[in-house]
């Protein structure tokens, strides 16, 4: 059985509809990659994943399954009087030190507080939040949004580097199609409806992505390796 298996999936908000007959698989050490343009129903995909928004259709996941989840914006007060430490024990008490070595910050960063991290520090400090119950899924919603240019490829390297180490599945909302080729084996394209779904390199011909954007374009399109 898959790790995630979604059926007929459609989404309604107010009697509008966000999604429409969206199907899509993953399995464990899959990595893939939502684009779309803005309103496409990106963030209510994974929400109706959580289990967060109603749906109709079907989402399967697999015996005993543990999601960890970074929104695109946390309701984080950073002026907040809260260390690290104070912050992950919300989640879970259980070796906060090995969260943060998981995602490449010193045990001494447990005892800084939220309001002086960096943007980035805070990132991977959201990042330990979400693989502190030792998941299966991971869901990142834009996860470098607030992250400066420097810091996003980081970001990117070390998700990867936890999906490789844990044999995790990954689903990752960006606007980058130069990500979806690095880090993604598989792409779910949105506009509402599914436009495509598969590998990069065989889904995202200029057809599928001129269905998605047309002639302006809302992301980045480097060159891929």
């Amino acid at each position: 059985m898959p790790v995630l298996e979604v059926k007929n999936l459609s989404v309604r908000y107010g009697g509008q509809v966000v999604l429409d007959d969206i199907s899509f698989d993953l399995e464990r050490g899959d990595a893939l990659a939502v684009i779309g343009p803005n309103g496409s129903g990106k963030t209510a995909l994974l929400r109706a994943i959580l289990g967060a928004a109603r749906y109709i259709g079907e989402v399967n996941l697999s015996p005993e399954i543990r999601i960890g989840y970074v929104p695109q914006k946390i309701d984080l007060e950073r002026d907040l009087p809260i260390t690290v430490k104070e912050f992950l024990a919300l989640r879970s008490r259980s070796a906060p030190e090995k969260a943060l070595e998981a995602v490449d910050l010193a045990p001494t960063f447990l005892n800084k507080r939220i309001g002086e991290l960096s943007s980035g520090e805070l990132q991977r400090v959201l990042i330990a939040w979400a693989i502190i119950g030792h998941p299966d899924l991971l869901l990142f919603d834009e996860p470098t949004a607030s992250v400066d240019v420097a810091g996003q490829r980081t970001v990117y390297e070390l998700l990867h580097k936890l999906q490789e180490e844990y044999n995790l599945a990954l689903i990752l909302i960006s606007h980058d199609l130069t990500v979806v080729y690095r880090y993604a084996n598989k792409v779910l394209c949105l506009n509402r409806q599914q436009v495509c779904f598969g590998a990069p390199d065989e889904v995202l011909t200029p057809a599928e992505l001129a269905k998605l954007y047309g002639g302006d374009r809302k992301f980045y399109h480097h060159a891929h390796p």
